[in-house]
This record gives C-alpha cells, structure tokens and sequence, in this order.
C-alpha cells in the first residue's frame, strides 16, 4: 500500500460517516525509522476532502518551536476546534486565513498524526452547522482514525525504504555495463517483479577469459527479500573468482554450492555457467537446477539446448556436467530467469515453448540471412510478457556469436629456452606478413621478445604464443607460473623491470590473468583500417 492509498482510506473512512470535510496533513520531508530529521518542522496539506473545503487552508505551513500549534502537536491527543489551545494553533495551521477560528458555524477536531517514534502530521475533522456538534467520544474516534493512519504512514515509508534499499542492493550487483569481447557481441535486461512484490536474486554476468573467450552467467536466487539480494551479491561475486581461475564450468557450479553450505542459508539458487570460445566457435555449459537456454540459429530456426538440469545450488553432496556444443556464427544464445516463461498463468513448459516461437517469429523479421539485432531481440522477447506474468524478476543475456575464423587465429608451443623470444619473433612476423600486417612488425616483434623472454626466465614448460586477427591485433602468450607480474620503472643503470614497462607504452591495452594451470599475459594492437 503506498502513502497516497493511506491517506485516501482515512479520508474515506471519515467523510462523510464521521466529519463532513477532513485536512490531511504530513510531515515535509517524512522521516523513516530511527531517523532524525533536520530543519524546521514543516506540514504539507496532503489531501483535502471534499475538493473544496469550507475553510481555506496554505500548502505549507512551518511549525515554530514554542507556537501554539507546536503545543497541540505535542500533546499527542486531539482536541476540540473550540478549546483555547486549537483556537491559537488553527490560524497557524490554516495560513493565517481563521484568525479568530473556523468560519461560523463549522465545529472541528484538531488531531496530531504521530508514528512510532514522532508526530508525523495533523488532521482536521470537520462538521458543518446542519449536523450535531463533536461529543466527548468523538474524540476517542478521531483518536483511534488518527492513531491507525498514522502507523499505516510508518509501515508504507518503512517497507517503501526496504523496498528500495533492497532494489538499489541488487542493482549495484548487476553489471554496469556489459563486457566488449571478440567475437561475441551481449545484450541484456533486468526487470524487477510488480510493485506488490519484494526485490528478488536475479542476476547476470559476461566474464571475459583468457584465449579471447567469455564466461556467460545467470542465476536466481529463490525467495524475494534483502536475504535474497545479498546471497546473490556473494554467489556473482564468487563466480567472478571461479572464472577468474579458469575452472570448467562444472568445477565452478561446485564451489557455489560449497560456499552455499558454508553459509549455511536455507535460500537455494539456480545457476547457468557457459564458456563460449569464438576461435573453436564452440560453448560448453553446466546447469545447477536453471532453465535451459534457447539457441536462435541464423536460418530463423529456434531450439532448446540439451543441457542436464543438475541439481540447485545449496542441495549439496551433488555432481554437475557439463556438454559441449557447436556454437557456429551467426546463432544467438539466449540465457534468462524463470521469471520469464512462469507464472500464475503458464507453467515454465509451456513458457518455454512461447519463447522458442518468439524467438523464432522475430527471426522472421530480419530474413534467413541476417539475425535480428541484438537489442531489439531482447525487447521482443519481453513483450510476450501479459498481464500476471510479472510476478517474478527477470534478468536476460543475450549472446551473438561472430566468432574468430580459423585463418585469423595462430599459435604455437616455445619451450622455455633462450632461443624462445626469436623463435616467437620469426613466427610473429611471418603470421604478420601473411596477414598484410607487416607495418606492425617491429612494434610487435619488441613486445612479444619483452613477455616471451620474461616468461622464458621463470617457465618449466612449454610457453604459449597466439596471435588473433580482429578489429584489433591481440597477442596472447600463457606460461606455467601463477605470479602475476607488475610494472616497474627499470634504473638507469639496471638490465630488468622494461620489458612490461615498454607493452604499457606501445599496446592499445594490455593485462595478465591468473589461471589454475598458471598465467596469460596479452597486449592488442590498433591494425590501421
């Protein structure tokens, strides 16, 4: 219930059964919980019934420390329009526009609003001359009317803040903004459940890995509370770490479930780990009790991919698997809650098949030979969602595989010997030259000398080297020792510490990624179009 329906059911509560006209005044701002306003107290007149009172009343009106009205409001208790203390605190209230009272003839009942902790307001009752007078027990009424709206007012502004402070908890979890990775282009969307609902444990995630591939993630937490929010925090948080340490897919849905028995929450949560690699175009995927994705092809065709449902995670003592599947270029995948295809309406069966057909109809706007972009996917696929379908949150990830053709991509073992960084400058430059590149050579050859001689320097296997071709030129090389390296500033008269000095000034960008076998350190280059 927001504050307007509070305000509302007082008024309709009293007029006309009580008091022929009512003055519903509030605190400006209304202070929440054990918060301590500062400023001025000012009343706003929040709603007047009938529209057009007898009296003439200001918007406004502030409360001096000492006044009359500051008197009646302290005393908690109503009191008759006509006692000498209302008589001096009306024209306060009112603007100044009753200096010697109400109009003739009107009786009234002055009644603060006080919450749990303050007074939060004030009402006017009042009765015009054709009816009789306010008697003693009217003002136990107006008491009671003034008493229960005026707790209604602190529940609504204290589940208003739950309610945002929850939303706003899960919004910061959710990523900003969507990795750009190569070969893969993501869409995504969030939706909160109806407003009669509390916030949920939806989430996303696009993780970029090493090797040029990307970790796609989506998981619900069950149940809708501030509980729900924050154990999804902690579980995208440490999918963020898993990926991070290149686990497989199934490797990562089992640590989310030691964690969640760790924590000790009765909360379950359903979780879907993909790794999509755009050089191999293939996706492997583990399911943790989620429902399975839809692959859009680029011919139009839309199919629900074959993944074991596996078990939530919390259920504990329980295996995952993971598939392997073609991911070819030009398909779509599709990740996203139970929010979207179940409700009191469809069961998720029948959700799911809606969704193929959406899929597949909005395919059919764009041709067989071109897929339907990315965005306007995602907005099509949420207007299947009627009336009753909002009764759950929804988070959606949408993938579009590009992916790296095999003529753009090149790699190579170097064993960990001096001979390594010009081995690796020969193969850079060949694969330069085969790719019209050769402006990049000298800049390339220094760079991939400076990370292959320091990998040779501390490596005791074989180093990786791998050049992508893309919009940009990136260089991969991953060896067998998990420290990652920092950039120094060498001395003048020292022999170390350049050779990531000098990536950091050549590179378009550059980073390093710890790995469980080790670590890949990587640099792009612009290629000049």
């Amino acid at each position: 219930m927001g504050l307007d329906e509070v305000v509302l059911g007082l008024c309709r509560a009293t007029v006309p059964t009580f008091a022929d006209t009512i003055l519903v005044y509030l605190r400006e701002p209304l202070p929440v919980g054990d918060e301590r306003p500062t400023g001025p107290l000012v009343l706003r007149l929040r709603r007047v019934e009938p529209a057009e009172p007898p009296v003439l009343a200001a918007e406004l009106c502030e409360v001096h420390p000492g006044s009359a009205l500051a008197e009646v409001l302290r005393g908690v208790r109503p009191v008759f329009a006509d006692a000498p203390a209302a008589r001096a605190a009306l024209p306060e209230l009112l603007g100044g526009s009753g200096v010697f009272g109400l109009p003739a003839g009107q009786r009234g009942i002055l009644a603060p609003l006080r919450g749990q902790r303050r007074v939060i307001g004030a009402a006017l009752f009042l009765r015009g001359p054709e009816r009789i007078a306010f008697q003693d027990d009217d003002l136990l009424v107006a008491a009671q009317l003034a008493t229960h709206s005026a707790l209604g007012v602190d529940r609504t502004l204290l589940y208003g803040r739950e309610a945002y402070l929850a939303d706003e908890l899960q919004r910061t979890m959710l990523p900003e903004t969507l990795p750009r990775t190569t070969g893969v282009r993501l869409a995504s969307r969030y939706l909160p459940a109806a407003e009669t609902t509390r916030v949920g444990g939806d989430w996303y995630d696009a993780i970029p890995l090493p090797g040029s591939r990307v970790a796609l993630v989506v998981g619900d937490v069950m149940g809708h509370s501030m509980t729900s929010a924050a154990l999804m925090g902690q579980l995208r948080t440490t999918t963020q770490t898993l990926a991070g340490l290149d686990l497989p897919p199934q490797e990562v849905l089992h640590h989310l479930d030691e964690q969640a028995q760790r924590l000790g929450t009765d909360r379950m949560a359903t979780c879907l780990y993909a790794v999509y690699d755009p050089v191999s175009q293939r996706i492997t995927l583990a399911n943790a009790g989620h429902p399975p994705p839809l692959l859009l092809h680029l011919g139009g065709r839309a199919e629900v991919l074959r993944v074991p449902p596996g078990a939530p995670i919390g259920v504990g003592g329980v295996d995952f698997e993971a598939v392997e599947l073609d991911a070819p270029a030009g398909a779509t995948l599709l990740l996203y809650t139970d929010g979207l295809v179940e409700s009191r309406l469809r069961d998720v069966w029948t959700g799911i098949e809606q969704l193929r057909e959406k899929l597949a109809a909005t395919a059919q706007l764009t041709g067989p030979d071109h897929p339907p972009p990315l965005e306007l996917l995602c907005d099509e696929v949420l207007d299947m969602l009627g009336p009753g379908d909002r009764d759950d949150d929804i988070a959606l990830l949408a993938a579009r595989f590009d992916g790296i053709a095999p003529s753009d991509a090149a790699y190579w073992f170097l064993e960990p010997e001096d001979t390594a960084p010009r081995r690796a400058r020969r193969l850079a430059r060949q694969a330069l030259e085969r790719w019209d590149l050769a402006e990049l050579s000298d800049s390339v050859e220094l760079l991939v000398s400076e990370v292959v001689t320091n990998a040779v320097r501390y490596a005791s296997r074989p180093i990786t080297l791998r050049l992508l071709r893309t919009d940009v030129l990136r260089c991969e090389v991953g060896d067998d020792v998990p420290q990652l390296p920092r950039v120094r500033h060498a001395r003048t008269t020292g022999e170390s510490g350049r050779g990531l000095f000098v990536v950091n000034q050549l590179s378009r960008r550059w980073g390093a990624t710890r790995l469980s076998t080790g670590k890949v350190i990587w640099f792009e280059l612009n290629i000049k179009q």
